[in-house]
């Protein structure tokens, strides 16, 4: 099993920056391929980024491409997203996932943190 530890949301004004951050304790955490995911009440789960277990491809949601950067440190057991130039829209619970095997771009992922909140006030 894997546990997924979400840090980092909060409010924050239009144009600004957060870090989110994902601590993982468990399984190895470099077996893992990982994700962020976010949803907002009343819409679907969507995909924001994932990274390979190396670290070495990314996928960006279009929406993100260029705003947020994805990122982990397999020595620390963490996963990143930073996130910039913030606009009221990526309001959301963002949430991180991993699961075993190659870099997904669907929901196809094996275990789930709880999620932490990010507003972005306009």
């Amino acid at each position: 099993q894997v546990q997924l530890v979400e840090s980092g949301g909060g409010l924050v004004q239009a144009g600004g920056s957060l870090r989110l951050s994902c601590a993982a304790s468990g399984r190895t955490f470099s077996g893992l391929s990982m994700g962020w995911f976010r949803q907002t009440p009343g819409k679907e789960r969507e995909i924001v980024a994932s990274i390979n277990r190396s670290g070495g491809a990314t996928y960006y949601a279009n929406s993100v491409k260029g705003r947020f950067t994805i990122s982990r440190d397999n020595a620390k057991n963490t996963l990143y997203l930073q996130m910039n130039s913030l606009k009221p829209e990526d309001t959301a619970v963002y949430y991180c996932a991993g699961r075993i095997g190659l870099l997904a771009t669907s929901d196809a992922y094996d275990y789930w943190g709880q999620g932490t909140q990010v507003t972005v006030s306009s």
